[in-house]
């Protein structure tokens, strides 16, 4: 009840993301965090609440949302606060002058009456299209005009930017022969090899879950990136994929896993997230095995292939580098989204708004320290939970 009255808010405002869906406030309910509900009305209307079946008793129009995550932190011990974060959020027209500083004054407002030590939010407002100062570069001026307001504001571009600023998009309103023909030429040439050597996609079920958790830890020590535990990505990935039977209706997140087979054996798999008019690839693992055949090639074909079929505009490909050329660590995974004959979108990134200057930055200090460590710890037993299998 609770998840379908804040979805179906969510999902009538523009972009909705399934980072500010009510599943993903229950994931990180799991760890730690309390998911606020937060909504404003057209009349000047505003209220957040920990309760979202509440909302179902509002009348008025609701023209903005946020799902704000809190979480409890400690000094030593001795000084406890909290951090607040609104993930791909809040959802608005970010070319209302008005709301927007409405919004704003009032995220102000409740990050200082929870004596945070900062408010983040990273919502999908397009700085500009295209590689930077390549020929396709197109400026956003609403986007230039929001980052501007906010560092009037005083918030601060964030050191610590928890998704990627930068993406791919892929249109899907086109039909097969024409998305096709976007792609490079090696792109689809990959993709026909990969049919012609065998390698067939079905859609996973839970059942393929804890063998898609180790292919995922395999590809992070392969390729060198950091990772949760199993028990993470299976609450992630059960909660998600309990609405795959309402695929056909926009206003329900949804997931399933897409695994890529050569004779019956899992080779390589991704994770499609859909929600409203998008779709996502957010998690995405492979093996040694048949690589040659390019079965990553093929996963992306028929992913773009059910988001369509499903009602989805846009396939967001997930990340793009910050910086590019070679030098950014994501240039390589970019080449790869390129070639599927997507656009480059540059948004705002993470900013935040810290009423304790002291404690924000003592927590900026300290935070980098902490988070490398337990990366580092993590690697290591990501290691080893292979080693033990």
């Amino acid at each position: 009840m609770q998840n379908n009255i804040w979805n179906s808010i969510i999902s009538k405002l523009p972009n909705p993301h399934f980072l500010q869906s009510y599943e993903w406030g229950q994931v990180k309910a799991k760890y730690g965090w309390v998911p606020y509900y937060a909504v404003w009305g057209e009349n000047g209307e505003f209220h957040i609440t920990q309760d979202s079946a509440s909302l179902s008793s509002f009348v008025f129009p609701i023209i903005a949302s946020a799902l704000v995550l809190k979480r409890t932190v400690s000094f030593r011990g001795l000084v406890k606060a909290s951090v607040l974060y609104s993930p791909k959020g809040p959802l608005l027209d970010w070319t209302n002058e008005s709301l927007r500083t409405r919004v704003l004054n009032d995220l102000q407002s409740f990050a200082k009456k929870q004596k945070a030590i900062f408010l983040k939010i990273d919502p999908d407002v397009e700085l500009g299209r295209g590689v930077p100062a390549s020929e396709g570069d197109v400026v956003d001026g609403n986007g230039q005009a929001v980052m501007a307001e906010l560092k009037r504001r005083r918030w601060g571009y964030s050191s610590d930017q928890i998704q990627f600023q930068n993406t791919v998009l892929i249109h899907l309103n086109q039909t097969e022969e024409v998305m096709l023909a976007r792609m490079k030429p090696k792109t689809r040439y990959n993709t026909r090899l990969a049919e012609k050597k065998g390698v067939s996609v079905r859609v996973g079920t839970q059942d393929d879950l804890p063998p898609l958790y180790k292919m995922y830890a395999e590809t992070s020590v392969r390729d060198g990136f950091v990772i949760r535990d199993e028990e993470y990505y299976l609450n992630v990935w059960k909660i998600f994929m309990s609405n795959v039977e309402t695929l056909k209706r926009s206003n329900v997140p949804t997931c399933f896993p897409l695994i890529a087979e050569v004779d019956g054996e899992a080779v390589a798999a991704i994770f499609l997230f859909m929600f409203g008019k998008r779709a996502y690839y957010v998690y995405g693992m492979s093996r040694n095995a048949h690589r040659e055949k390019m079965p990553t090639y093929l996963l992306q074909w028929e992913a773009m292939k059910i988001a369509k079929s499903n009602g989805c505009d846009t396939y967001d490909l997930w990340g793009a580098p910050e910086i590019f050329d070679e030098s950014d660590s994501m240039w390589g995974v970019y080449r790869f989204k390129e070639g599927l004959g997507g656009e480059v979108v540059r948004t705002l990134g993470a900013y935040d708004f810290a009423p304790n200057k002291i404690l924000y930055k003592l927590y900026a200090e300290v935070m980098p320290r902490v988070l490398n460590f337990m990366r580092s710890r993590g690697k290591e037993k990501t290691k080893q939970s292979l080693g033990g299998a």
